[in-house]
């Protein structure tokens, strides 16, 4: 019945859309778009923003906010200006010339979904257009798909995913930019006429310097809970460029795959597919656009993202390199002891000729040391047994070592060229596999498919990557196509991730590449979880996770407890601030237990006992963000709720310490107004004493308008809070 349904809404609509000029309408709950596209013309996008109905279309045109504006402008016939799309045809000819040939709007379990069929009026050139609303979001995405029907090869130059017009006003961007153990910094600023680029040129790991996702208001300054913004991201794990043009009418935001170095030969018959660039429209300021994506996220862009996350120990910290069975054995004793769930051996626990002491060597030699771990995974998982807690393990399998077994039997399934020296990275040894041969996409995903062929019972795999595409050349790709390397290095990781998926769909993964280096909608439906930064400090952590949480989920952020004096900064917190830090995503620890004192584990077990007492809100629920870190105010606070709002969890962070600070009020926009709501301090430091508001009983109204004076209740440095809302029927 499904498909002759589909079949009726397909023909319905390509004979309408044949006929006449029509507008298609694209809704989410809260949002519409709309794409005027009549026969042998060009499609042209009228409207993006709050949702409106069929029979009020006509609203656009009578009060001139149509856009009027080419959904997808290509080169050679009207060279000026921005273009998504520019090619050389096999005679040389490097013009363009599409038109709607059909549209077809139809539904499927998952979207709404309106296909713009384009063809070249002299060229058997294709060009589809996608754009997708999600059910049950706010979130539609848009691509195309490009199928070369000539005889003869043609050469993509430019393949954007989207060409999106904004009308011109005070418009402000909001983007996140870092490095290496400062990632996802918000950043924002008012675009003046001219270009940003926000662009990706690393090859394997794409948002440690800037994350390919943005904000664009409409109507002024970016506010939290009001004004009207656009937020997107694109979809993708290789290089990326995003240019928002600013001329005096209109702002064009040209986003998709990075095209430099990497234009693009497609063979007859042959399709390529762009990238989704995903976005949604807020009328909620920038925490409209965060639960949007939150909410898109959960349901269709992470592995599992409807299951509860484990609270994890990992290794790296507590022991880096010098893993041994009795040290892990240790680890995850201390661990279970605490309330933990799961524990992770990091690096280390591999290569039989080259034992993994360091990071020079053993990459790609994934068969366990026994020097170091006499009785194998196999007493590893014993031990697990023993102590009820899962396991789970490190891998890189992309990379490789020049000292390893692996690059001795095949130095041919290197990145590398034949006539100049090897560049390495990490440890001065580390080098990445050709990802565009099919034979190496088998042996990483055997990597993952042996340890669990093996080893049924590892519930965990942390999978790293640490280094960029050096070595720009593939001894698998021919001589013409060696341009292809930056993205079909992505189309096979994808290819083999996808296989993973298909065998082992429950197996918990995490995307760790360097910290921050692959938090991206293009590889999260392959993974439950992201490492948010190899910084683990919790005072900086506090405004990466800012910027993480614009886009990303805190069920896939994951947040640990570290040492006191932090192994990256040699700061030195007390262990409340960084388990309230760590709380407000899924909570793990990077930390050796054995060092800790009795009253710290004590504290620990307390704190873990109350995350998962709220776990469901932190993971499942709304994301509200009240004082920014970034406003310099002396304090960060955020907080989660569930839909209903009859719970939340509020975290209050002291960031700066002077004497007599001015501290604003806290106000809880998360909450209902007409409910009443009990306060509960849940992680107190001395658990007889804890904070003045435990137990109190205020309403939604009060918290929301007035809000909770903080200033006694943070007075020494780095304190913070985390307080629970139960309503009070």
């Amino acid at each position: 019945m499904r498909k002759k349904l589909w079949l009726i809404i397909l023909i319905v609509t390509v004979s309408c859309g044949n006929i006449l000029a029509k507008d298609f309408i694209i809704s989410t709950a809260n949002t519409s778009l709309v794409v005027k596209a009549e026969v042998g013309k060009k499609p042209l996008l009228q409207y993006y923003g709050t949702r409106i109905e069929a029979d009020k279309i006509q609203e656009i045109y009578n009060t001139g906010m149509a856009l009027n504006a080419d959904t997808y402008p290509v080169f050679g016939i009207h060279s000026n200006g921005e273009k998504a799309m520019a090619v050389m045809h096999s005679g040389g000819n490097m013009s363009l010339d599409l038109a709607v040939d059909n549209v077809t709007q139809c539904t499927t379990d998952e979207a709404e979904i309106v296909e713009i069929v384009l063809k070249d009026k002299v060229y058997p050139f294709v060009l589809k257009q996608f754009y997708k609303a999600y059910k049950g979001t706010d979130v539609i995405s848009t691509w195309v798909e490009v199928t070369n029907n000539a005889k003869k090869r043609l050469t993509m130059y430019r393949f954007a995913s989207v060409y999106l017009p904004v009308q011109r006003a005070e418009n402000w961007l909001t983007h996140y930019h870092g490095t290496w153990g400062a990632e996802n910094q918000e950043e924002e600023e008012l675009l003046t006429s001219g270009q940003k680029i926000i662009t990706n040129k690393e090859g394997v790991r794409n948002t440690q310097t800037d994350n390919p996702a943005i904000m664009l208001t409409v109507d002024g300054r970016p506010l939290e809970e009001s004004g009207n913004i656009i937020g997107a991201t694109l979809a993708w794990s290789g290089n990326y460029l995003i240019k928002v043009v600013t001329n005096n009418r209109r702002i064009n935001v040209v986003a998709g795959i990075n095209e430099e170095t990497s234009h693009y030969v497609l063979e007859p018959k042959e399709t390529f597919s762009t990238p989704e660039f995903a976005m949604t429209y807020s009328t909620q300021g920038k925490g409209g656009v965060s639960r949007a994506f939150h909410r898109w996220a959960r349901q269709y862009k992470l592995n599992q993202g409807n299951v509860e996350r484990d609270i994890l120990l990992n290794s790296w910290e507590g022991v880096y390199f010098k893993v041994n069975q009795e040290g892990m054995g240790q680890m995850m004793e201390d661990m279970a002891a605490m309330g933990g769930e799961l524990f992770v051996m990091d690096d280390g626990w591999f290569g039989d000729k080259y034992p993994r002491n360091n990071g020079s060597t053993s990459l790609g030699d994934w068969t366990v040391c026994k020097e170091k771990l006499p009785q194998g995974i196999e007493g590893l998982l014993d031990l697990s047994n023993k102590h009820k807690i899962k396991f789970g393990i490190w891998i890189e399998p992309e990379m490789a070592n020049t000292k390893s077994e692996f690059f001795e039997k095949h130095p041919d399934w290197i990145l590398s060229q034949d006539n100049r020296p090897m560049s390495t990275g990490r440890g001065g040894t580390q080098v990445i596999l050709d990802l565009t041969n099919p034979e190496v996409q088998d042996f990483v995903f055997g990597v993952v498919d042996n340890l669990m062929t093996k080893y049924p019972q590892i519930a965990y795999i942390k999978w790293d990557a640490n280094c960029g595409i050096m070595n720009y050349g593939s001894h698998y790709l021919p001589e013409d196509k060696q341009s292809h390397i930056y993205i079909n290095y992505h189309k096979g990781l994808n290819s083999v991730l996808n296989r993973i998926r298909m065998k082992y769909p429950k197996l918990v993964m995490q995307a760790c590449a360097s910290g921050g280096g692959r938090i991206n909608y293009g590889l999260l439906p392959y993974f439950e979880e992201f490492w948010t930064s190899d910084d683990t400090d919790a005072l900086q952590r506090i405004y990466m996770q800012w910027g993480v949480s614009s886009f990303y989920p805190a069920i896939a952020m994951a947040s640990h407890v570290s040492a006191d004096k932090n192994h990256q900064t040699g700061r030195c917190l007390p262990l409340k601030f960084r388990f309230d830090v760590a709380m407000s995503g899924r909570l793990g620890m990077e930390i050796q237990p054995k060092n800790m004192t009795e009253a710290d584990k004590a504290f620990a077990r307390r704190a873990i006992a109350a995350y998962k007492r709220v776990r469901p809100v932190v993971q499942f629920g709304e994301l509200y963000r009240l004082v920014s870190p970034y406003d310099k105010k002396g304090i960060a606070s955020l907080m989660y709720a569930t839909s209903e709002k009859d719970r939340a969890v509020v975290f209050i962070y002291k960031t700066e310490h002077f004497l007599n600070p001015i501290i604003p009020a806290v106000k809880l926009s998360g909450v209902d107004p007409s409910k009443r709501y009990k306060i509960v301090d849940l992680t107190p430091e001395n658990e007889k004493k804890p904070c003045a508001f435990d137990g109190k009983i205020v309403s939604g109204k009060f918290l929301k308008e007035s809000g909770l004076s903080v200033y006694n209740s943070l007075k020494k440095e780095y304190t913070s809070l985390v307080l629970e809302l139960q309503e009070v029927k």
